[in-house]
């Protein structure tokens, strides 16, 4: 595990199933359960939802909070929109 993997966990979504479209780092845990008893997909997915399988079995979900905010879109306050 290194720091950019876990940046990714809450970066990335989820590309297809129930949950297409939620960030890796919010899926239940529930779901990679599952993928864990049936087998998790090959390559660097298969490989974030394992990790994110043993963050949420260990309880360890809040060690991504401090990423979530340095992810958060952030305004532009230098530059407020135009008008007209």
């Amino acid at each position: 595990m290194n720091s950019h993997h876990l940046s990714l966990l809450v970066s990335l979504e989820m590309p297809f199933g129930q949950y297409k479209g939620s960030l890796i780092a919010d899926l239940p845990g529930y779901y990679l359960s599952w993928f864990a008893r049936e087998g998790f997909p090959s390559g660097e997915l298969g490989a974030l939802l394992a990790l994110m399988y043993e963050l949420d079995h260990s309880a360890l979900r809040h060690l991504l909070d401090p990423l979530r905010f340095a992810h958060q879109p952030r305004k532009n306050t230098l530059y407020p929109p135009k008008r007209g």
